[in-house]
């Protein structure tokens, strides 16, 4: 995987997270006119109602509604994840998948005051843009390190492990990128499992690239060497790589 994972939360932001992991998770609400062929309320819940989520009933079942589930979205050419002249939509097309994956990921998060009010043992209502606010790429790269664990996250080193725990349970995988200049987007994108048709690149039968689906500049409803390890790529300081089941 090459790149050494640089950012590294403080023992104390640990201790706090393990302190805290009933904090309890934010969505915005849900909007009536946020739909796939639309692009107004990208950063609330789909409305829509066909939409499959994961079926959890068995590992065959979490597999084939996944792949219902990334047809469905069908990222390359739904409106909703399509970039525009000032921003790309990788967090949006990361948090839907997660959503109906059954997994929490967050595209609004807790301000570091709320948080301190949590810590001492406040009730906080969930008030945007007050008490919580907007969490994009770079941001969800630290959060995963402080919080995902309190979420069911679990962090892994290796790709051909990863992948092969999601083909083989039907879980959620995510590679999440921080980008060097404080301001700027990251990138996150969804580790799917295998399908017939869809496959991770491996070499000498091990995987060198997962199989993956992203939203961004160029959108891939499944890819896996089109964009060999993107996530060592220059612009990046770190990555971190987490399994949901």
């Amino acid at each position: 995987m090459k790149k050494e994972n640089d950012s590294n939360p403080s023992e104390e932001q640990l201790d706090y997270a393990a302190q805290n992991c009933l904090i309890k998770i934010v969505h915005l609400m849900p909007h009536v006119d946020a739909h796939l062929d639309s692009m107004l309320f990208r950063n609330k819940p789909l409305n829509d109602a066909n939409i499959p989520y994961r079926d959890l009933t068995n590992i065959e079942t979490k597999k084939v509604s996944l792949a219902k589930l990334i047809e469905k979205l069908n990222v390359e050419n739904s409106i909703r994840y399509q970039r525009t002249p000032e921003d790309t939509y990788c967090n949006v097309y990361a948090y839907d998948y997660c959503l109906h994956a059954k997994v929490y990921l967050p595209t609004i998060w807790w301000t570091e005051e709320s948080l301190k009010k949590i810590e001492a043992g406040e009730d906080v209502d969930v008030i945007y843009p007050v008490t919580v606010d907007h969490i994009y790429s770079s941001a969800i790269h630290d959060w995963f390190k402080r919080w995902g664990h309190c979420f069911g996250w679990v962090k892994m080193m290796d790709l051909d492990e990863i992948q092969n725990k999601i083909n083989t349970e039907g879980g959620v995988g995510i590679i999440c990128a921080k980008r060097k200049e404080v301001g700027l987007s990251g990138h996150i994108v969804s580790i799917v499992p295998e399908t017939a048709t869809h496959k991770a690149y491996r070499e000498d039968g091990i995987v060198v690239y997962p199989l993956q689906s992203q939203a961004g500049i160029l959108n891939f409803n499944y890819f896996s060497e089109e964009r060999k390890d993107w996530w060592n790529d220059e612009l990046y300081s770190s990555f971190v790589v987490y399994y949901h089941e």
